[in-house]
């Protein structure tokens, strides 16, 4: 036959219920065991007999679990509560800058000549000031760029004149220098008494005439005049 079913309410008979303390106690210890083993995780219990004898078991420590404990709740309730306050500001925040950009979105508009209608004269009046401002600032902004710009231009053209300034002088230099060369006698690159001696092609001796004093024999010099004739 199975077993029968308790009925769960204090048990009166202090020898009953001291028995079934120690059962159930050792029972659920061990199921804390078998829980922290084989599902590998984190178990303190924590037991107080009506007598007020304390019976614990836990994975590593029972201290270090209640630490624990205590900080997953308040960081589930800080948690909740930031999330909460963050929304809020967010949702302020987004109002604002929505408001902010209908705001120049219509300042844009009346700038432009649009829009004007819902304008009273005070507002007309505060635009046609700004606008004022505004040109007289694009104005000043606009001839400050135009100064700039020419002093560049006149900065450069100066540049460009002293460079042609300095090339001209440089030919100049050059034709001076050229002329001063053509001045100059020209000097051969050798003297008439280095001139080699003609040779003739029909075996005679060498002939120079530059050496008039030199002595030939009577056969040798009729054959000079022969082919001096020729």
């Amino acid at each position: 036959m199975g077993r029968g079913k308790i009925e769960i309410k204090r048990i009166e008979n202090t020898t009953n219920r001291q028995v079934t303390f120690c059962k159930r106690r050792n029972g659920l210890l061990k199921k804390a065991y078998e829980l922290s083993v084989l599902c590998d995780a984190e178990v303190a219990l924590v037991v107080f007999s009506s007598r007020g004898r304390l019976y614990e078991y836990a994975t590593s420590s029972v201290k270090a679990s209640i630490e624990r404990y205590k900080k997953a709740c308040s960081d589930t309730t800080n948690t909740g509560f930031a999330s909460e306050a963050n929304a809020q500001y967010y949702q302020q925040e987004a109002s604002k800058l929505h408001q902010q950009i209908n705001n120049l979105q219509s300042t844009n508009r009346n700038l432009m000549g649009e829009s004007l209608d819902s304008m009273s004269l005070r507002d007309l009046k505060q635009l046609e000031t700004r606008l004022e401002k505004g040109i007289n600032k694009i104005r000043t902004k606009k001839n400050e760029l135009l100064f700039a710009e020419i002093e560049y231009m006149q900065k450069r053209e100066m540049e460009l004149q002293n460079d042609n300034m300095y090339l001209r002088n440089k030919v100049a230099e050059n034709e001076r220098v050229q002329q001063q060369m053509d001045m100059l006698p020209s000097t051969a690159t050798t003297t008439e008494y280095e001139v080699m001696p003609s040779y003739d092609s029909r075996n005679f001796l060498q002939v120079s005439i530059m050496q008039p004093n030199q002595h030939y024999t009577h056969q040798q010099r009729t054959a000079l005049q022969l082919d001096d004739i020729r």
